[in-house]
C-alpha cells in the first residue's frame, strides 16, 4: 500500500493536503502550520515532510488502536485521526473532506474507512508507511 500526502495549501494557521492510496485520491488532510526547518511551536506545528512507517498501536488518549507515525524527528505520539480544525490536532494528521475553508468534514467516517484499509493490509503482513511532501 503506497500512501502519499501532498500538502497543497500551507497557511498561517493550518495546512491542507490530499491523501492518495496507490495513486488514487482517497481524502483530504488537515495539519498544523508548516514552519521553517528547526522552528517548532508545540501543538501548533506540522511534522516535517518525509517518509514514515505507520504502526497500529494502542492510543492512551483515544483508548483504541490508532495509526501512529514512527520516528518523526522532534515529535512523539503523531497519529492519524478524526477531527475538523487545526484546534483538533497537536501535530497529528486529520482526515476528511475539505469542503469548508480551514476544515475537514466527514472526518469520523473517513477515518474509519482508512483505518479499516490499514488494518486489513497489516493483517496480511505488509508494512505500512506514508510519504508526506
Amino acid at each position: 500500500m503506497n500512501i502519499i500526502i501532498k500538502r497543497i495549501f500551507k497557511g498561517p494557521d493550518y495546512t491542507i493536503g490530499k491523501l492518495s492510496i496507490d495513486g488514487k485520491y482517497f481524502c483530504d488532510t488537515l495539519e498544523d502550520t508548516v514552519r521553517k526547518p528547526g522552528v517548532k511551536i508545540p501543538g501548533k506545528t506540522a511534522i516535517p515532510a518525509g517518509k514514515y512507517k505507520i504502526k497500529l498501536t494502542e492510543s492512551l488518549r483515544f483508548g483504541k488502536l490508532m495509526p501512529r507515525l514512527m520516528d518523526v524527528p522532534g515529535f512523539t505520539g503523531v497519529l492519524i485521526h478524526s477531527g475538523n480544525t487545526a484546534e483538533d490536532t497537536e501535530g497529528c494528521i486529520l482526515v476528511g473532506k475539505n469542503r469548508v475553508k480551514g476544515k475537514v468534514l466527514d472526518s469520523r467516517e473517513t477515518f474509519q474507512k482508512l483505518f479499516t484499509m490499514l488494518w486489513v493490509v497489516s493483517l496480511g503482513g505488509e508494512s505500512l508507511e506514508v510519504e508526506i511532501n
